[in-house]
């Protein structure tokens, strides 16, 4: 009984810790994950010091990637892993592709899927990077999601890879009334030629 209330204890001052500095605190799951993670608080906080090479992929056959939780764990930075594997959420505004204004195509930050096109981007004022279609429908999986109680909303998914890239409204632009809100570092973007 002493050890939990000590657990309790320190999960309390980590959650005060990380709202005294304006960060918002990401509870981990297990005993043996850190406490508390702070979720970064300005652009570009979400960039890894060296990113990791990717192989873009504009056409799919259908073949699923498959890896193991430890091997994604090595293969992403805390942030991917958290956002990608765990279907967290970055902080709003705090993505680096979010006003990204570039020709270019945005591709699965995991596994190098093409999944929108910047024709599709535009300014949703909701702190995500956000289009009205993606680049080709076979290439992002839609999924149901109740994680908030009462509320039941439509996850987005790499059908290649299965990572979590964000939710679909229906309060976007014409012509599809769609609104894709995607998570900036679910995403690695290639400029136009």
């Amino acid at each position: 009984m002493k050890g939990k209330v000590l657990v309790g204890v320190a999960v309390s001052l980590a959650i005060i810790m990380c709202l005294f500095v304006g960060r918002s605190p990401v509870i981990a799951g297990n005993i043996n994950d850190p406490v508390a993670i702070p979720t970064p608080i300005s652009k570009g906080q979400n960039k890894p010091l060296k990113q990791r090479e990717i192989v873009f992929l504009d056409t799919w056959d259908g073949t699923k990637l498959t890896m193991s939780d430890v091997e994604w764990k090595k293969e992403l930075t805390q942030m991917e892993y958290y956002v990608l594997r765990q279907q967290g959420t970055e902080r709003a505004y705090s993505g680096e592709l979010t006003d990204n204004k570039k020709d270019g195509t945005y591709y699965c930050n995991a596994c190098g899927l093409a999944l929108f096109s910047s024709k599709h981007k535009y300014n949703s004022e909701t702190g995500w990077p956000s289009f009205y279609q993606p680049l080709n429908k076979e290439n992002v999986g839609e999924t149901e999601d109740k994680s908030i109680p009462q509320e039941v909303r439509t996850e987005v998914r790499c059908n290649r890879c299965g990572g979590h890239l964000g939710h679909v409204f229906d309060d976007g632009p014409e012509p599809t009334g769609l609104r894709y809100c995607i998570n900036s570092v679910s995403l690695r973007f290639k400029p136009s030629k």
